[in-house]
């Protein structure tokens, strides 16, 4: 699974130095971050409201599409900043036996 987020990483990272006209991961970085972060949060309130359709209708393929568009500007953002997927997986990983109310106790110490 991870790999699908290693080679999309790898497309981003060249994308960024592709003309903007050319690639839409290229003109979201000439754009800046403030402008990702504009479409995170709008995927973000996409898949939110798809999360509560897919509730009612019992249909999760729009869930899906959105998530991956989330997933997607999440990674662009990600790139943007200098930080790669190994970096949230490595993090998951470290959390995978840690209880939840545990993990986030030890997030309020810092």
């Amino acid at each position: 699974m991870s790999d699908v987020l290693t080679q999309l990483a790898a497309v981003l990272e060249t994308r960024k130095s592709a003309q903007p006209d050319s690639s839409y991961v290229a003109s979201l970085h000439a754009k800046g971050l403030n402008k990702i972060l504009e479409k995170v949060g709008e995927e973000c309130t996409e898949t939110l409201i798809a999360a509560k359709d897919a509730q009612r209708s019992g249909n999760s393929d729009e869930l899906v599409n959105e998530t991956a568009d989330l997933w997607f500007h999440c990674m662009v953002m990600l790139s943007n900043l200098g930080v790669g997927p190994a970096e949230v997986l490595d993090e998951l990983a470290r959390r995978f036996d840690l209880s939840g109310l545990d993990e986030k106790a030890s997030r309020q110490d810092t």
